[in-house]
């Protein structure tokens, strides 16, 4: 099951116990069961802290909890916990033996403080990189409150259920058998969902803080560089973030950024975070702005930032990096059928559709990435473009050609997602050149047709927007209101690219610095 490099990991790991653990396995006949004893069985092996049983009587077959000795178990895996779920059981076998997780005092009293008694159940794929986030805070969450449990289901271990529940989306959270959230959540996410006062204790925190030199919206790699770059220079710094990463989280390879060969959008995202953490930066994430005020529009001449939780900020300066998000297709049917076949992320969602018929719409780079990887999962894929031509690059056009389970349509509009009110049964598209109607039957739509802009929050502001609602800033990332200054994915300048919106996000900030400089603030 595991290989001599993996075992030697994860035997360096075991050494870091804090107390011995034992691994319950309930098990039936399935071959799936073999397996799941099989890793239970070498895990143990590595440690005499650890100890293995196969009494367990959970429910969900197979599947193993881990626990401390004299204790019934609370976290639990339906599957084997492999790929990028590794980590989530390496953390489970630290944290259950008592070992402190890496997060802070505030919110680990915050989760203590729960006193929840829920069962949790978050399906996943192995291949979904949004998925361990959840896995793991649901973990935590359940070691720290003793009347929970958390279970990690593999919907490819267990696809009848996966069938049966309509789940076409991971993860997919759900909480005493109720449907509660999907999609990527950190854990203060859902720490603050769980917390019915976390929202006003928020607010009441943040309308104390004093005013900032430099105030940044948005966390991804325009408004991270930004804080730094602004903290580098001695002044009183603050980044609000609705999600610290931004879009790099959505991300899987990512392999163009000068000096890092090869990396994963989830790692980019926590190392930008680290980096940042490193200088004097007040990070407020989980925060949505609401409305933005210039100088001239407030009494004590400073730029506002309204949050959504009602908490109101002041700066010298703002600088708004709130990147892009992606377009929909804004079809019938889309958002009825959002999570039930209508999909936006291949990496996380496409084992879902093992075996089955699926559409990618757009020809891009990503939309051809996305038919190649799904290719591999699916019976068939299908790319729909609008255009008379694919605009990806050339090598990818190649590869998405030589695969024989593939078939590429152009000049073709979407028209409608089409379902039987539980999930995607078509999607009807016209031939732009004849305007015959078709229609392809199929079991899964992948949306990959580009970005929006996140500004709709300045609609009823004074900053400047394009037709395509993008800020529109200078060469030195001047908005048309004093003090306010923008870069990144959510600007008119061209390219989004992560390096582009990095680089971007350092002129802005070195722009409201010299801006305070020459204003004498």
């Amino acid at each position: 099951m595991l290989d001599q490099n993996i075992k030697a990991q994860l035997k360096a790991y075991l050494e870091r116990l804090e107390s011995p653990i034992e691994l319950v396995a309930a098990l039936d006949d399935s071959d799936k069961a073999s397996k799941i004893k099989e890793l239970v069985t070498e895990i143990a092996e590595l440690s005499d802290q650890v100890t293995a049983r196969f009494d367990g009587n959970n429910s969900r077959r197979p599947s193993f909890g881990v626990a401390k000795v004299g204790e019934q178990p609370r976290v639990f895996f339906a599957g084997l916990p492999m790929g990028h779920e590794f980590t989530s059981l390496i953390l489970a076998l630290l944290q259950v033996s008592g070992y402190a997780p890496k997060v802070s005092d505030e919110i680990l009293a915050q989760i203590k403080g729960l006193n929840l008694k829920a069962n949790f159940d978050v399906f996943v794929s192995l291949s979904c990189h949004n998925c361990p986030d959840v896995v793991q805070a649901l973990n935590l969450i359940a070691i720290n409150n003793p009347e929970t449990t958390a279970t990690m289901i593999d919907g490819a271990f267990f696809q009848d259920e996966v069938e049966e529940r309509k789940i076409m989306a991971v993860p997919m959270l759900f909480q005493d058998g109720e449907h509660v959230g999907q999609g990527r959540m950190t854990l203060e996410e859902i720490v603050a969902k769980l917390d019915t006062n976390s929202a006003a204790k928020e607010a009441e925190k943040l309308n104390a803080k004093d005013a900032f030199d430099v105030l940044v919206i948005g966390g991804g790699p325009a408004g991270a560089t930004a804080a730094m770059y602004a903290s580098r220079k001695g002044i009183k710094t603050g980044i609000v973030s609705e999600r610290f990463g931004g879009q790099v989280m959505d991300t899987m390879d990512i392999e163009n950024f000068i000096s890092v060969v090869k990396t994963q959008g989830p790692r980019f995202g926590a190392d930008m975070e680290t980096h940042v953490r490193e200088y004097e930066v007040d990070i407020m994430n989980l925060q949505r702005v609401k409305h933005l005020r210039g100088a001239d529009e407030t009494t004590n001449g400073l730029v506002e930032i309204e949050l959504e939780n009602g908490a109101k900020l002041e700066s010298k300066t703002v600088i708004l990096s709130t990147g892009a998000r992606w377009r929909e297709m804004n079809v019938p049917g889309e958002k009825e059928y959002k999570t039930r076949g209508v999909a936006y992320c291949p990496h996380c969602d496409g084992p879902l559709f093992k075996g089955k018929k699926v559409a990618v719409i757009g020809g891009g780079n990503s939309g051809v990435e996305a038919a190649i990887d799904l290719a591999g999962i699916v019976e068939h894929v299908t790319l729909v473009e609008f255009d008379t031509k694919l605009r990806a690059d050339q090598v990818l056009q190649d590869k998405l050609n030589s695969l024989p389970n593939t078939t590429v349509i152009l000049n073709a509009l979407s028209t409608e997602v089409v379902g039987d009110g539980s999930q995607v049964t078509a999607l009807k598209y016209k031939d732009r050149a004849t305007d015959a109607e078709h229609s392809l039957e199929l079991a899964g739509i992948f949306v990959q047709i580009g970005l929006l802009p996140n500004t709709d929050f300045l609609k009823e502001s004074k900053v400047a927007l394009s037709n395509r609602n993008e800020i529109v800033v200078n060469e030195r990332n001047e908005t048309n209101v004093a003090g306010v200054f923008a870069a990144g994915d959510c600007t008119t300048v061209p390219y989004k690219q992560i390096i582009i919106a990095a680089g971007e996000g350092a002129k802005a900030s070195l722009s409201a610095f010299d801006y305070m400089i020459r204003s004498g603030q």
